[in-house]
């Protein structure tokens, strides 16, 4: 990347980039967030930090990691916390399909395909438009679409970077919202009717509250996206960057001249694979929606009937990577014997080792951090801090809103913080005459803005692990200027579209709930 030439226009993030990369390896920076933490939990248990939890009839301390009861947590601990770190399963078993998919020649075979069914000037918005829906499939996204949209972008002789950038935009930035309802909704509308309730024990919200305004919000992520895109991330690219970029990953033959028309073999291979996916899609459909499939129905989760299918998406993108693969590569002759493909598996679990490593200290980080209370006394406290503003009701939103993006920076999950803000915004604001879910929207605005530059998203390292294969000396510093434009613009774009559809008294969902309601005392 031409950081240095001032002719870029980009001095801003350029020098975002260059502190960022001067900082220590993300290894590194998270052992020492780890001992933060330590110190940090230990202050705050000495000095007795604690608040009263806005549901339950209890107070909520800080816990001392340098206790002897937190001292001997984290070494009991300390490998069921690594194991057990939900990023690690989701990325090396979709890795595994998707290893055998990528090295039978499958995935280059669909590249040119897609390269050349695709005009060239709308390859962006539709990454950024896959990648915002891919929260139909969860975490999925972060994962699967991104090293095809960069390869997507080689093939067009485009920065993979960019490509990176966009698919992430769409995937992290605008992970609330989808043209059709995922499972962070009846999620967050559980959460949103028990805080509602606190105030009024009647009231009702429906799952698909918001649902209008996130196919809205679809169309104005992908469109701001592919502005910011166009705009300011490729003009930050050279030539000479994209074919240091290629050179390092080895992707030269994506770009190669002449090969740009499918062979006949090529062409072979991917009729079988279409045909092992409609067959392999047909049996997953049978398991998910016939009453006698294993995926049908529900099961308890943490007390709660929750659908069975939604939680067996990793594994089935695993199975339906790896039977196309296998079809793919026996077609071609790729693939000869069991032994090609446990190579070819054992070859994309290499590619991760890095991504392993720091999987064991980000796990161990955002674990001590949710085990000493910190981050639930941090967001309570901001809270508060909101609840005794005297802002006008309009100008607290977008108060809510900011404060829920910086807070996502370090508190990850969005459930988790809905579960600690709920019980106090939702009440509040409807004691200001705001409908729940009015609150609710403006919280998917925050939470979802700030995913692509959180510290605290366990995926983050995925993506500078994906970042590294074209560009070897990148940092987090690198991730968080090729992203904060997105992140930037996304949470001024949203929240104007909100206070907008607030202007015209527009309905969040299919329900028709008022936005505003007589204000509940």
């Amino acid at each position: 990347m031409t950081t240095s030439d001032p002719k870029t226009g980009f001095r801003f993030l350029n020098a975002v980039e260059r502190i960022g990369n001067k900082l220590p390896d993300p290894v590194t920076i998270f052992f020492l967030g780890a001992v933060v933490v330590l110190l940090g939990s230990h202050a705050a248990s000495v000095q007795g930090w604690s608040l009263q939890h806005p549901v339950e009839d209890r107070m909520v301390v800080a816990r001392s990691l340098l206790s002897r009861e937190g001292m001997q947590w984290i070494w009991l601990n300390m490998v069921s916390t690594f194991t057990a770190f939900h990023p690690l399963g989701v990325v090396l078993t979709a890795m595994l399909g998707i290893g055998v998919a990528e090295k039978s020649g499958l995935v280059a075979a669909c590249l040119k395909g897609m390269v050349q069914l695709t005009p060239a000037r709308l390859l962006t918005p539709a990454v950024i438009f896959v990648g915002v829906n891919s929260s139909l499939a969860t975490d999925a996204g972060y994962v699967v679409l991104p090293p095809l949209a960069m390869m997507v972008f080689a093939k067009c002789g485009r920065s993979p970077l960019v490509g990176l950038a966009a698919v992430m935009a769409g995937v992290g930035g605008g992970f609330s919202a989808n043209l059709l309802l995922t499972g962070l909704d009846p999620l967050l509308q559980g959460l949103t009717q028990s805080g509602a309730q606190l105030l009024d024990a009647g009231r009702v919200v429906r799952p698909d509250c918001n649902w209008f305004f996130m196919i809205a919000s679809t169309f104005l992520v992908t469109l701001t996206g592919w502005a910011v895109t166009a705009w300011v991330v490729e003009k930050r690219f050279s030539r000479e960057d994209i074919q240091d970029q290629l050179a390092a990953a080895n992707w030269s033959e994506l770009v190669a001249p002449g090969d740009d028309r499918l062979t006949a073999a090529e062409g072979r291979g991917m009729s079988w694979a279409a045909v092992v996916t409609v067959l392999a899609g047909a049996v997953v459909a049978w398991m998910i929606f016939s009453p006698a499939g294993p995926l049908h129905g529900t099961y308890l989760k943490n007390g709660k009937e929750t659908l069975v299918w939604p939680d067996t998406i990793v594994p089935l993108l695993f199975v339906l990577f790896l039977l196309p693969g296998l079809a793919y590569g026996l077609a071609v002759g790729t693939i000869k014997n069991d032994g090609d493909v446990a190579r070819m598996m054992g070859s994309a679990m290499s590619s991760m080792g890095m991504y392993i490593v720091l999987a064991f200290f980000a796990s161990q980080f955002v674990k001590w951090f949710d085990w000493s209370n910190i981050g639930f006394l941090t967001a309570m406290t901001g809270a508060d801090v909101i609840r005794h503003a005297h802002l006008p009701a309009w100008a607290m939103i977008l108060v809510f809103i900011g404060m829920t993006a910086v807070l996502n920076l370090f508190i990850g999950s969005a459930s988790s913080k809905w579960a600690m803000l709920a019980p106090v915004f939702v009440p509040m604001f409807m004691a200001l005459g705001f409908a729940p879910e009015l609150t609710q929207a403006a919280y998917r605005v925050g939470d979802s803005c700030t995913n692509i530059i959180a510290p605290m998203n366990p995926y983050l390292p995925v993506v500078l692990v994906f970042m590294q294969r074209y560009m070897p000396r990148a940092g987090l510093g690198s991730v968080m200027a090729l992203m904060l434009p997105y992140a930037m613009s996304f949470l001024i774009v949203w929240s104007i579209l909100l206070m907008a559809w607030i202007g015209l008294d527009l309905p969040l969902g299919p329900g028709h709930e008022p936005l505003f309601i007589e204000a509940v005392r």
